[in-house]
């Protein structure tokens, strides 16, 4: 008898093309499904902050996460504000993700690149400082509270990380780590790197789908984009990859790697394998809601029944 996964499941969607009320219906769907989170990726579309307080708004237990907001694009005390307020608003339903992006995002966007780990050290630098900050009012306004009041239920930091030296200022600095893309090989040696307390959050790319012609053109589809960068060619190197599995959109061998498709059984295999990892959290990118109503995933229902209620 199949049993019920052991750790928190959540979701990952690209959801920028469906209408406000659409947005809601889906998240709504995954929360009487029993998905544990629903994250929001910051693309071009919605701005994620607004987007993140939305969902929150709409929603009564499933918890809503920007994943992962682009540190780049707000300076680290609005990041302050916005997690002080996104998590009293969600009254303990708030995870915060942050994340550097990549080169291409940031000079589309008009911001100079720097190290992600010198960049990340300063961000988190200033946000401590930006943190310390919030309360003192007087120098503002003299006629209100020189003290004004926090939320201390900020919820769960991660940094998307997966090397080395970003993990281990994961580990350090926040309260853990998410990572894409990976394998439960790279799964094996995040958990080693992070120790066994942080919060080790691994984002799978998922398909119910058994046409294996169809289900890796659809992933090649999806993925596309991501076989052109250098840091996650960088991760996958280190477990047997070459340069000419990043040609033509992906090898079928690296495809079959780091996305979970075909039964229900296989893409659970998967997951197991994760778990057993060392992962904290499992988050699913199904990729099959990009055209017409997301809430009709072969995906997220056939995973559904395998979710703690």
């Amino acid at each position: 008898m199949t049993k019920k996964f052991t750790c928190p499941i959540g979701v990952m969607g690209m959801t920028d093309r469906l209408k406000a009320t659409e947005l809601i219906e889906f998240v709504q769907f995954l929360e009487k499904l029993n998905y544990e989170s629903f994250w929001i990726p910051e693309l071009f579309g919605r701005e994620i902050m607004a987007n993140t307080a939305y969902c929150i708004a709409h929603t009564e237990k499933i918890k809503i996460a920007p994943g992962i907001a682009n540190i780049y694009v707000r300076d680290p005390h609005a990041t302050v504000q916005a997690r002080q307020t996104l998590a009293e608003f969600a009254n303990g339903r708030f995870i915060f993700g942050l994340g550097v992006s990549n080169i291409g995002v940031q000079t589309t966007r008009g911001h100079k690149w720097k190290s992600p780990v010198e960049k990340f050290n300063e961000y988190l630098d200033a946000m401590s400082a930006a943190q310390r900050q919030i309360t003192r009012y007087e120098q503002y306004n003299a006629a209100v509270e020189s003290e004004l009041s926090t939320y201390d239920n900020l919820g769960p930091l991660l940094i998307a990380a997966h090397g080395p030296a970003l993990q281990k200022i994961a580990k350090n600095r926040t309260d853990g780590a998410l990572t894409y893309l990976m394998s439960p090989e790279n799964t094996k040696i995040s958990r080693e790197r992070l120790g066994p307390k942080a919060d080790l959050t691994v984002v799978i790319p998922a398909l119910a789908e058994t046409d294996e012609v169809y289900a890796r053109d659809i992933c090649r589809k999806s993925l596309a984009y991501y076989m052109e960068l250098d840091y996650y060619q960088r991760e996958w190197k280190k477990i047997g990859f070459e340069n000419k599995d990043f040609l033509d959109k992906g090898s079928d061998r690296l495809l079959d790697y780091i996305v979970a498709w075909g039964s229900q059984e296989t893409i659970e295999n998967r997951i197991k394998e994760h778990v057993n990892a060392g992962a904290s959290r499992i988050v699913f990118f199904p990729l099959d809601t990009g055209f017409g109503d997301a809430k009709d995933s072969p995906t997220l229902k056939s995973m559904a029944p395998l979710i703690k209620s």
